[in-house]
C-alpha cells in the first residue's frame, strides 16, 4: 500500500468518514472509565450547555431566543469535534463512549421540550421522539449492566443530524424544513433502535447459550 493512500485512508478516518474495523479497545465493556481526556472535556462542556440552553428559552417569550438558539447549535456541532479530537489524539476512552449518546439524547430532548411548550412541531411527534429517545436511554443502561457491546449503527448516526435539525429550524422560523427534517430523523431513528433491540437480543441469546 503506498504512503499516498495510507494518507488518504488516514485523513477519512481523522474526519470520521472512514468508520471500517472494530471500535477502538478503549471504548469497549471492562475497561477504566478515563474520565481526564480532551474529548470528554469538551462532552463535559457540552453536558453543562444544555440546563443553560433551557433556561434561556424557556424564559423567552416565544422560544426564539437567538443566544439559545446559537448554543443549541454550538452543542449539537460539537458532538462532531470530541470525536475528531478523540481521533486525533488517541484519547479514546469508555467514559467518552457512553457520555457521547447520553449528551445527544439529551440535547434532542431539550430542543424537543421547548419545542412542545412553544408548540413549534407537531405534539405527537415529539412524544414519539422524546419516547423513543428515553427508550434507548434506559436500554443503553440495561446494556452497560449486562455487558452488552451495542455499536451505533448506520440508521442510527445518518438520524443524529435531522433530529437534531428539526428542533434547530422550528426555533429558527423555518417551520416546512424543521418537519421535513423531523420526519426523516423519525422513520431513521425509529429503524436504528429495531436493529439495536435486535442485536441486543442476539447478545444476551449468546450470553445465555455459553452460559447453560
Amino acid at each position: 500500500m503506498t504512503g499516498a493512500v495510507r494518507g488518504r485512508q488516514s485523513k477519512r478516518r481523522l474526519l470520521g468518514i472512514d468508520r471500517s474495523g472494530p471500535p477502538p479497545a478503549a471504548t469497549l465493556s471492562g475497561h477504566p472509565l478515563n474520565p481526564w481526556t480532551v474529548p470528554n472535556a469538551i462532552g463535559f462542556a457540552r453536558l453543562a450547555g444544555i440546563p443553560v440552553f433551557l433556561v434561556l428559552q424557556l424564559s423567552s417569550p416565544n422560544g426564539h431566543d437567538t443566544v439559545a438558539i446559537v448554543l443549541f447549535a454550538v452543542i449539537g456541532w460539537a458532538d462532531y469535534l470530541d470525536g475528531f479530537a478523540a481521533r486525533l489524539t488517541g484519547q479514546y476512552s469508555r467514559l467518552g463512549a457512553l457520555l457521547d449518546p447520553v449528551i445527544d439524547r439529551l440535547l434532542v430532548i431539550s430542543g424537543m421540550a421547548v419545542c412542545w411548550h412553544f408548540e413549534l412541531l407537531p405534539r405527537w411527534a415529539i412524544v414519539v421522539v422524546i419516547a423513543r429517545e428515553a427508550l434507548m436511554l434506559a436500554l443503553s443502561r440495561y446494556a452497560m449492566r449486562r455487558g452488552l457491546e451495542l455499536e451505533i449503527n448506520w440508521p442510527g448516526r445518518l438520524a443524529v443530524a435531522p433530529i437534531m435539525g428539526a428542533p434547530f429550524f422550528a426555533m429558527v422560523g423555518v417551520h416546512w424544513l424543521a418537519l421535513v427534517l423531523l420526519y426523516v430523523g423519525m422513520a431513521l431513528a425509529l429503524s436504528a433502535s429495531v436493529l439495536y433491540v435486535w442485536r441486543g437480543v442476539q447478545q444476551i441469546r449468546r450470553q445465555l447459550s455459553s452460559s447453560a
